[in-house]
């Protein structure tokens, strides 16, 4: 990055900082880096850009981090609804993927979720499923930041018949995007029910090795709870606790059902969590004690889960879903409040992925990952506080342009490189084919 280039500069914008607000701020960008974050005013010593973004009535955010989905299943979206979670899984989430998910699927799956992800303001997401490498590749073909994390389970899967190579799949899965500069390789064991103890230990060795995050939903139903106790006689955060699972390398899901002990094994081991209140919410699984890891320094991250289990992709929406809940549940209006929901989605989000160094705030040396949003808005109207607009009135709708790395990759909400008409075309004859599939099974 030279100290005397500035390939972009975003001017007469509110800038949201690690320091607070900057009404009347301006950003400079260079080689995918912020360069220097200051007041509008200062712009004049600065060096003359090479291209120039007016941000006049609007609002730059970092990007949003959505620490958990499975972007592919897109596919599923309202196919399987008002169900709890061991039905929805076992008897039409399980068996659609056994039909349905390919290479091909896959990829227009996450491509499809790339696309709304976008929309709505999210620059990096982190994922798992399986054919991983269809779904990294739509990552990059969306241009987005991205964890992609290739699914292990211990009984056949679409892209593991022979279970026992499901682990030699992801080996070859982190050496193929282990150079990439914005998709990183990951490890994504299903759960502690459905891997065994060797399975679990093996797959945290194989991400250990490379360097790799290691992905796993953890705690999430009171029947998950019942079945570790009876098969091990713990509960699943001590279970993953004694094989040694846990630590900065590990992304705990959900983490609905954990009592204090676990919490502190979290804390204390430097796990990091994604919470995803509103699939939660719609399984009826229960509320994360969030407050309380946040009180421990637990970093908690925001996510969606699945187009399968949402909805939607919309982290704004998760925002306000998550101040409320928490609020209700502890019949305290003073948790959770703006601030630390809207650090959640951004700077909470990059250390539970282990990348606070790089992305999840505007400050210079970190990646040019930015969000604007249009303020110049009816519902956006007076503005007294930033965080409290965005966590309870914002919406994705409201996001107008998008950089990843410095590159606009949505202007004025429409896509710059991807073609969403197609998008949509190719995952509209994937639906009908899965349509078909759900009629005759019903």
């Amino acid at each position: 990055m030279s100290a005397g280039h500035i390939d972009l500069l975003i001017h007469d914008v509110a800038v949201w900082t690690p320091d607070g607000p900057v009404m009347d701020g301006a950003v400079a960008i260079s080689g995918g880096c912020i360069h220097r974050v200051g007041a509008a005013s200062d712009i004049a010593d600065w060096p003359e850009p090479a291209q120039r973004l007016d941000g006049e009535g609007m609002l730059l955010l970092p990007g949003m981090v959505n620490t958990h989905t499975h972007g592919a299943m897109s596919i599923f979206r309202g196919a399987a609804d008002d169900l709890d979670l061991d039905k929805w899984l076992n008897k039409h989430i399980f068996p659609a993927e056994a039909r349905f998910a390919g290479r091909e699927t896959v990829y227009w799956g996450t491509l499809l979720s790339c696309a709304e992800m976008l929309k709505a303001g999210v620059t990096t997401f982190c994922d798992g499923y399986f054919f991983e490498d269809a779904a990294a590749e739509a990552a990059n073909r969306a241009g987005l930041r991205a964890v992609m994390g290739q699914g292990i389970i211990d009984f056949p899967s679409p892209d593991s018949p022979d279970p026992s190579r499901a682990l030699e799949t992801a080996r070859q899965f982190l050496d193929r995007w282990k150079d990439h500069p914005k998709v990183k390789a990951s490890v994504f064991c299903h759960a502690p029910y459905t891997c065994s103890p060797e399975t679990l230990v093996k797959s945290h060795a194989l991400a250990r090795e490379r360097n790799a995050l290691f992905q796993i939903h953890l705690a999430e139903s009171p029947g998950e709870a019942e079945q570790i106790r009876g098969r091990y006689g713990l509960t699943p955060g001590r279970h993953l606790h004694r094989l040694g699972v846990l630590g900065p390398g590990t992304l705990a899901v959900h983490c609905v059902h954990l009592d204090d002990e676990e919490m502190d094994l979290l804390a204390s081991s430097g796990t990091g969590v994604s919470h995803t209140p509103e699939s939660n919410m719609k399984l009826a699984s229960g509320v994360a004690p969030v407050p309380e890891m946040l009180r421990r320094g637990i970093a908690v991250g925001l996510g969606t889960d699945g187009p399968a289990s949402n909805n939607d992709q919309d982290l704004f929406g998760e925002m306000r879903s998550a101040a409320l809940l928490h609020k209700v549940h502890c019949m305290d209006p003073t948790v959770m409040n703006a601030s630390v929901v809207l650090d959640m989605a951004t700077r909470g989000g990059a250390r539970a992925l282990g990348m606070e160094g790089e992305i999840g705030a505007i400050a210079p040396g970190l990646r040019a990952d930015l969000v604007l949003v249009n303020l110049d808005r009816p519902h956006l109207t007076p503005l007294y506080n930033i965080p409290s607009q965005m966590v309870y009135a914002a919406s994705g709708a409201d996001v107008h342009t998008v950089l990843v790395d410095g590159e606009i990759l949505l202007r004025n909400r429409r896509f710059v490189h991807l073609d969403v008409e197609e998008i949509m075309g190719r995952v509209g004859e994937i639906a009908g084919k899965v349509k078909e599939f759900l009629v005759k099974g019903s």
